[in-house]
């Protein structure tokens, strides 16, 4: 059977090595198609690469092989059920094991965090889910929130140099020192859920985590970047003066938005109206007609989490950012990048 490839070749297909497929062909799992009686050698056929980096990759998320098993002989919806509990169970542990650290670490007298500052858990986490969605997994600075401390408010922001997007909330009391962080994106997400049961939350810095403290003394953490945040204070500022402005209703252009199946969706900006695709939406517009393309993964969350009824769009060119403001609440600010090469 020309066509068999050697343990040795299947190996360097799979990214497996050779004991691992020995031990996994013991373990029947993936079982080689022929053995040489006189030599020993085993023989792969090439349709089982598909099989064999399924394995492989259930044992990098550390699936037990009775598991792995189990999701070889499912349906896939049933395999996909085992899976899910797997990592659900794997966050639980790391959910766990942070809060047991945070409760050691306290007793060992850690350095101590910089004066804690006050806010009602559900805004704050509110907040997140807002600005989270500017983030990326390119790079971990782009997966992360910056947080900026002063004597009167917080400042949330977070980019993934497509999108930006930050909120300010104003402080229940007035905050003792100043101090900013960038916080691990990813875990935020994990201590959301928390957060968001807390009526009243403290937030504290230290060298290499974030404390969040709740009502009961229990306390989460999260893990801070050395990484320096991009400086988007001067990308807001070096924006040129605004051309066209647009005030319309953000259900309808985020109803559009949801209706449009298409990867890019333009905008063309008229006297009384904003075009979303095929769409007219009633609108207050100022400035000169403008038309902008967007990618909808770029633009639909820009404006989903905007505030209010009314959505403000402030346009500076056909190949700039454009600024997105709720109406009544300049609290939450996003920027959108519109995609090259659009009309103007």
């Amino acid at each position: 059977m020309p066509d068999l490839l050697t343990i040795g070749a299947f190996a360097r297909r799979c990214g497996l090595t050779a004991s691992a497929l020995r031990f996994y062909a013991d373990s029947g799992l993936v079982r080689p198609i022929r053995v040489d009686e006189d030599s020993g050698y085993r023989y792969y056929s090439p349709d089982q690469v598909s099989a064999a980096l399924v394995v492989r990759r259930l044992r990098e998320i550390g699936l037990p092989l009775e598991r792995v098993r189990a999701v070889l002989a499912a349906e896939p919806a049933e395999a996909s059920r085992v899976i899910d509990d797997h990592v659900a169970g794997l966050a639980s542990q790391v959910r766990q094991a942070r809060e047991t650290a945070a409760a050691v670490k306290a007793t060992l007298g850690s350095s101590a965090p910089a004066p804690s500052v006050q806010l009602t858990g559900p805004v704050f986490t509110a907040a997140i889910e807002q600005v989270l969605t500017a983030t990326s997994q390119d790079l971990p600075v782009l997966n992360s929130v910056h947080l900026e401390v002063a004597p009167e408010a917080i400042v949330l922001t977070a980019t993934d140099r497509y999108r930006l997007s930050t909120r300010t909330l104003v402080l229940a009391e007035p905050s003792a020192s100043a101090w900013t962080a960038t916080v691990d994106a990813d875990d935020l997400r994990l201590a959301m859920p928390w957060t968001r049961r807390q009526h009243e939350l403290r937030l504290s810095v230290r060298a290499d985590e974030i404390c969040f403290h709740g009502e009961d003394s229990s306390v989460r953490t999260c893990r801070t970047l050395a990484d320096d945040f991009p400086d988007y204070r001067l990308m807001l500022a070096s924006l040129p003066e605004v051309l066209t402005r647009a005030v319309l209703s953000r259900n309808a252009l985020v109803a559009s938005l949801e209706r449009h199946y298409a990867p890019q969706l333009q905008l063309d900006f008229s006297a009384a109206a904003v075009t979303a695709g095929a769409e007219k939406i009633p609108a207050d517009v100022i400035g000169p007609p403008i038309s902008l393309s967007f990618a909808v993964s770029t633009l639909h969350p820009a404006i989903s989490t905007a505030v209010g009824p009314d959505v403000m769009l402030d346009v500076a060119g056909p190949h700039l950012p454009v600024v997105v403001r709720s109406a009544d609440d300049g609290d939450l600010t996003s920027l959108a990048m519109p995609v090259k090469g659009t009309p103007g």
